[in-house]
C-alpha cells in the first residue's frame, strides 16, 4: 500500500512539473516573440487536455483589467472558413441545398451579365477554392473595388456580381486556387436557401447547435474591454485601436469571426468526434467530406490524407491576430493556438509551442 501511495505521489509531482514547464515555456514566448496574449488548447474526441490563456489584451497596458482570461475573444481570420463550411454542411444534410448545386441555378437572372467561365460553379467548388474566383487575399485588392452600398448582405451581393464579371484565375495546374472571395459568393447561396443573412444564419446556427457564441469583426470593435490585435508600425509592435478603419465585411464568411478559446475548442472537438466515427451534429461521413473529400484542400480545411498520416489543418490571420488549428485523425488529437499578434516572430513562437505540445502528447 505504501508503495502504491508513493508511486501516485511521484506521478502527481511529475504531471505538475510538466504542466509548470509548459506554462513557463509558453510564457517565455510572450517576451521573445512579440505576443501580448496567447491561448492554446489540446483535445481528444472526449477530453480537454489543455486549455490556457496567458498574457494581456494590450501590449501597452498590463494590469488586472487587461489580464488574459478564458472569456477573451480571439479573431480567427481564415479559420472562419471551417465554420462557414460546417454551416453549409448542416444545410446540405437538411436537404435545402446540395454540394453540387450550381450558383446560377439559384441566381439565374445573374447569368446573362456574368463571365461564362463561371456558369457551372457549384457550392463545393466555391468552398474548396476550385471555382477559379480571384483571390482577394490582400488589402490592395479590396481598396481597388467600387464603393458598394447598403448593409453587409447587400454589399456582398454587389461584390459577388463584380467578382462574377472578372476573369477567372488562369492557373489550372494547381489542385486549388485559394480565394477569400469565393466564400463571399458561397454565402449568397446559403442566404438564398435559408432566408437569413449569413450573419443571422451563422450566429443562430452556432448557438442552437453547439451552444457557443460568435462575434463578427475584431474583439475590441464590439467590446473595448476585449482583446486587441497588434501589428508593426515604425519597427515596433503597436495596438490596433478600435477606431482604425479596417473593415472585412465583404469577406466576412471567409475570415471575420471571433470566438473565445473554450467555445472554439468545443467546435473543433465536434469535428474531431466526427472524424473518429461518431455522428453528432453532423454525420461522421460529412465530417470526413469536409476535411478529406478533396485532395489538399476540402471544405474549409487543408489536408494530408495518406496511409501513414491523416490530418487536417488551417491557419488564419487578417494581419493583427494569428490562429492555427490541427486535427490529427490518426492519433485522435487536436491542437489550437491563437495569439493577438501576427508578426513573423509571433508565428515562429506559435509553431515552437505547437512542437512542444506535440512532443508532450506524443504526436
Amino acid at each position: 500500500m505504501k508503495s502504491l501511495v508513493t508511486t501516485l505521489l511521484i506521478l502527481i509531482v511529475f504531471k505538475t512539473s510538466n504542466a509548470q514547464q509548459l506554462l513557463a515555456f509558453a510564457d517565455s514566448l510572450l517576451l521573445t516573440n512579440q505576443i501580448p496574449e496567447l491561448g492554446f488548447a489540446v483535445l481528444s474526441n472526449n477530453s480537454i487536455l489543455e486549455l490556457k490563456t496567458l498574457g494581456f489584451h494590450r501590449a501597452d497596458t498590463k494590469n488586472e483589467k487587461t489580464k488574459a482570461n478564458l472569456n477573451d475573444y480571439f479573431h480567427l481570420g481564415s479559420n472562419t472558413k471551417a465554420i462557414t463550411g460546417f454551416i453549409a454542411a448542416y444545410i446540405v444534410e437538411n436537404k435545402k441545398i446540395n454540394w453540387t448545386t450550381k450558383f446560377f441555378d439559384l441566381f439565374p437572372s445573374w447569368k446573362k451579365k456574368s463571365n461564362p467561365a463561371y456558369y457551372k460553379i457549384t457550392l463545393a467548388d466555391l468552398l474548396s477554392h476550385r471555382a477559379r474566383i480571384q483571390p482577394y487575399m490582400s488589402g490592395l485588392e479590396f481598396q481597388e473595388l467600387p464603393d458598394f452600398k447598403g448593409d453587409k448582405a447587400e454589399q456582398r451581393k454587389q461584390f459577388a456580381r463584380y467578382l462574377l464579371n472578372e476573369k477567372p484565375v488562369k492557373n489550372r495546374e494547381k489542385v486549388y486556387n485559394y480565394s477569400n472571395a469565393g466564400y463571399s459568393i458561397a454565402s449568397l447561396m446559403l442566404e438564398k436557401v435559408s432566408g437569413l443573412s449569413w450573419e443571422q444564419l451563422t450566429k443562430e446556427t452556432m448557438l442552437k447547435l453547439l451552444n457557443v457564441n460568435i462575434e463578427f469583426g475584431f474583439p475590441n470593435k464590439f467590446n473595448p474591454n476585449q482583446t486587441y490585435g497588434h501589428w508593426i508600425q515604425n519597427d515596433s509592435l503597436k495596438v490596433v485601436e478600435s477606431n482604425v478603419d479596417y473593415n472585412l465585411a465583404l469577406a466576412e464568411p471567409a475570415g471575420d469571426i471571433s470566438m473565445t478559446l473554450p467555445d472554439y475548442a468545443k467546435f473543433i472537438q465536434y469535428n474531431l468526434k466526427g472524424l473518429q466515427g461518431q455522428d453528432n451534429i453532423l454525420k461522421s461521413s460529412t465530417y470526413d467530406y469536409l476535411h478529406f473529400k478533396l485532395k489538399d484542400y476540402s471544405i474549409g480545411w487543408s489536408n494530408v490524407n495518406k496511409a501513414d498520416k491523416q490530418f487536417s489543418e488551417h491557419s488564419g490571420s487578417a494581419g493583427t491576430f494569428f490562429s492555427y488549428t490541427l486535427l490529427d485523425k490518426k492519433i485522435n488529437l487536436a491542437f489550437i493556438i491563437i495569439a493577438n499578434s501576427a508578426t513573423k516572430q509571433a508565428q515562429q513562437g506559435i509553431f515552437k509551442l505547437l512542437n512542444k505540445l506535440k512532443q508532450k502528447y506524443g504526436s
